[in-house]
């Protein structure tokens, strides 16, 4: 005889019984076979043998005659009101299945990284609802590293990174803007008078930088090996603003986005800081990331989802000086 542990017997008796959830929270609600049969649309006869059978099923009777009616047992108390929650917590997935597939009111999950919840996240979101005003977002920020594994394990509908992963075949991407990064120095600094700078003038420096799976640690990285030296890391944060100050506070230099409305325009003469305490020299050559959204390749996106991505493929984005128009190619769907 094989042995069934008491967790399996347990297992096996719950599948067995689930077809019969409604029955039993419907006889739980109304104390009454005739009525549960009603309100299910069922035959009381076929009500009344269902519940037999239950109870045979479960080795102890569920409902006892009671006057006209009857009433449950403590056995069939218990299941009842089991069934009673399991139904509830059905139709809650059924409202939430059923909105995420309807993009009038449907569900979009965002991940993206926190300097772009300053404009490109905000600008996107509030354009689509104005035509899509039933749909609602949950927004997750973090690395550009646990935003990609979190779309890779199903958490995120779409994510905003940079640079985007190129050479992934399980994920697909479209590019929406390329960003400039400039080099963010304290005033007094030696090079913050300077038009332009040179990555390999880096070299000896001390850096404050992203912690590695930022999309901004990965780039400095790469910018001073392709310079021929190893950075000098001061500091390491998680969010670009903590790195401004540090540069602020005389900590050390850092690769940023441009935040200087005066970038794009002829290089300054002067060495005004663009914000409070950090003065940013465009590089030279110019260094861009790209910025883009990106899905599981080969995966059938919620309609929602699908909606806002192809809002954000489509939108013109003007996202003010610093930005281009992308020159890296998507990758297929």
């Amino acid at each position: 005889m094989t042995y069934e542990s008491p967790e399996a017997a347990d297992d096996r008796l719950a599948a067995r019984l689930a077809p019969a959830l409604a029955l039993l929270a419907a006889v739980g609600e109304t104390g009454h076979v005739t009525r549960a049969a009603e309100q299910l649309g069922i035959p009381q006869p076929t009500a009344s043998r269902r519940l037999a059978a239950l109870s045979d099923l479960v080795g102890a009777p569920l409902v006892l005659p009671s006057g006209r009616g009857i009433r449950l047992t403590r056995t069939g108390r218990t299941l009842a009101a089991a069934s009673g929650r399991a139904l509830g917590a059905l139709a809650t997935a059924a409202r939430e299945v059923r909105e995420e597939i309807d993009p009038a009111s449907g569900r979009v999950v965002l991940g993206f990284l926190h300097l772009l919840g300053r404009t490109l996240v905000p600008s996107l979101i509030r354009r689509f609802r104005e035509r899509n005003p039933g749909v609602r977002f949950s927004l997750a920020q973090g690395s550009r590293q646990d935003m990609l594994r979190a779309l890779r394990e199903g958490d995120i509908d779409l994510v905003f990174v940079a640079p985007m992963p190129l050479g992934d075949p399980d994920l697909a991407g479209r590019p929406l803007a390329d960003q400039e990064l400039v080099l963010a120095v304290p005033p007094g600094h030696r090079l913050a008078g300077r038009a332009r700078v040179r990555a390999a003038e880096l070299e000896g420096e001390e850096l404050v930088t992203l912690e590695h799976g930022y999309g901004l640690r990965q780039i400095t990285d790469d910018l001073c090996a392709a310079a021929g030296f190893e950075p000098r890391i001061a500091f390491e944060g998680q969010e670009s603003e903590t790195v401004r100050g540090l540069v602020a506070a005389g900590l050390g230099v850092a690769v940023l986005p441009s935040t200087d409305p005066g970038l794009g325009a002829p290089a300054r003469t002067d060495s005004t800081p663009a914000v409070a305490g950090v003065v940013e020299v465009p590089m030279s050559p110019p260094l861009f990331r790209t910025i883009g959204v990106c899905w599981v390749a080969g995966e059938r996106l919620t309609p929602a989802a699908r909606a806002f991505r192809d809002h954000a493929c489509a939108a013109p984005l003007d996202l003010g000086p610093g930005f281009r128009p992308p020159t890296v190619p998507g990758t297929p769907d």
